[in-house]
């Protein structure tokens, strides 16, 4: 697949870097208009990554960022998704409630470009976050032949706000993994590719890892996501892989036994753990 891929990138005109636009930083509420549901994921010390709703109650982001070599699938409670964080204010914001990560992802696997290819989560909220504050963003594929996509995401150094890639070019595609050269950095994993779709901005990918290509220009890499997001979807719903609070876990009742007191029923039964 990586040769693949790498013989992909070889077709992309080498002059791609130079027609990318610039970061913009996104400071003020108009400057985020539709962009609100792009937002920063906070895990309890462990660093940030960026997220974005794609139901008022998802968020979609790398599984790295939740999921780590030797311990798993974090607490969901310890994350925290802050919807247009800048400069210490959010325009809405939730804790996690369950994750589930993409069943491919294997967090004790080697990192390689091959482990981007299953590297996403959803985060579900405990709190759905109203669509008049953040409109969800819908996922799709990249379109046929598509070349210019954007990019919004946090970053090292730019962490406080938001930032906006306006334009940036995707240089290959293979085998449901995608190369792009989008500026990226520590804090962007998870951040969002959008390609403008009809009349607006969808997300086509995500970013999972970035790099230095031979000519020292940025090289990232991503997903294609429809169909993997709709089986991280039906994760949640059968409960399968899927990492709960406690306080999400649900409480089984054990029905007393007839013919006995309530008492002696109750300390007979043996409680099965959830």
């Amino acid at each position: 697949m990586i040769r693949a891929l790498i013989l992909s990138l070889c077709l992309i005109a080498p002059t791609a870097q130079a027609q990318n636009s610039s970061l913009i930083r996104l400071t003020d509420r108009d400057d985020l208009f539709g962009y609100e549901a792009v937002g920063r994921l906070d895990m309890a010390g462990k660093g940030t990554c960026t997220g974005a709703l794609i139901a008022a109650d998802l968020v979609l982001t790398a599984a790295h960022c939740v999921s780590h070599a030797g311990t798993g699938t974090m607490d969901p409670a310890k994350v925290t998704f802050r919807a247009g964080y800048r400069d210490g204010q959010s325009i809405a914001e939730a804790k996690g409630t369950r994750i589930a990560v993409h069943q491919g992802y294997d967090p004790d696997a080697p990192s390689t470009i091959d482990r981007a290819l299953h590297d996403m989560a959803l985060l579900q909220l405990d709190t759905p976050i109203h669509v008049g504050l953040a409109d969800p963003f819908v996922v799709a594929d990249p379109t046929l032949n598509s070349r210019d996509i954007s990019i919004v995401s946090y970053g090292r150094g730019r962490n406080e706000a938001l930032s906006w890639q306006r334009k940036c070019r995707m240089r290959g595609k293979y085998d449901g993994l995608i190369a792009f050269n989008c500026d990226v950095t520590f804090g962007s994993s998870g951040a969002p590719v959008f390609e403008k779709i009809g009349h607006r901005v969808k997300i086509v990918s995500l970013v999972s890892r970035g790099g230095l290509d031979e000519n020292g220009d940025v090289l990232a890499f991503g997903m294609e996501l429809p169909r993997a997001v709709s089986e991280m979807k039906q994760q949640l719903r059968s409960g399968r892989g899927v990492t709960e609070t406690a306080a999400a876990k649900p409480t089984r009742v054990m029905p007393r036994r007839l013919g006995l007191p309530q008492s002696d029923a109750g300390s007979s039964a043996r409680f099965v753990k959830p």
